[in-house]
Parts: structure tokens; sequence; C-alpha cells
């Protein structure tokens, strides 16, 4: 038995250290995969806050002007950029998984160009938005 526990500690071989964090290279097709789940969750908490928005519309100009007064503050102009650019990468990340989807764009040179593609696109996509609003 590898390893076992009832062996004394200085015969026990040692255990593997790779993947290290020093050493692990995290590839871009691993970053976006967990930041398209990351922006699902937080389009979904953006949803709620949408509904919110329309609760204090609906329920009058007191509830809409203190909602109004969160969203204009700096905070709530952080929340809105987050939101909408959760929003644009979680699209241009679908479109992708689209295209994966008829069998296409595997490889891993073209997986990795298209994560980096990805991540710069909806960064610029999402000031552009900002800039035209």
């Amino acid at each position: 038995m590898h390893g076992a526990p009832h062996m004394p500690k200085e015969n026990r071989p040692s255990r593997p250290l790779s993947p290290h964090l020093q050493v692990y290279r995290c590839p871009a097709t691993m970053v976006t995969s967990i930041t398209h789940r990351a922006t699902g969750i937080a389009l979904s908490a953006g949803a709620l806050l949408l509904c919110v928005w329309i609760l204090t519309a609906a329920t009058g100009p007191v509830a809409y002007n203190a909602f109004r007064d969160i969203a204009g503050s700096w905070f709530g102009q952080v929340v809105l950029f987050g939101f909408s650019w959760a929003l644009v990468f979680h699209l241009l990340n679908g479109v992708r998984h689209l295209y994966w989807d008829s069998g296409f764009g595997f490889e891993n040179t073209f997986a990795e160009r298209t994560s980096l593609l990805l991540i710069l696109l909806s960064a610029v996509l999402t000031i552009l938005i900002w800039v035209a609003a």
C-alpha cells in the first residue's frame, strides 16, 4: 500500500508535488470555463436586481428614487458595469460553445486563442457599451 498510514512517517514515500502552484500554468480555457460559470451566477443575481428595479418603479417615486440613488453611486456603477460585463462575456462564450457544439474549435491552440480573444473582446465591448450609453 503506497504511503500507508501504518508505516512510520520516515519510511513513507514522499507525495508528488506536481502540479504545484508555482509551476502550474493556468490555461486560458480553464479561466474562461470557470468565468463562464461565475458569470452565469452573477447574471442570476443581476436578474434579481432588475426585478427590484421594476418593483421600485411600480411602487412609486420614493422607492424608485432611492433605487436610482443607489444605482447612481460609485458602488452601484461598479455593480452595473460588472453585470454588463458578465452579460457580454457570457453571451460571447455561449456563442463559442455553439461553435463547439458543431464539432469545431477543439484544437488546443485554437481553443486557447479564442479564450484570450473572448476575454479581450468582452472587456472592449463592455467599455464601448458604457461609452455609448
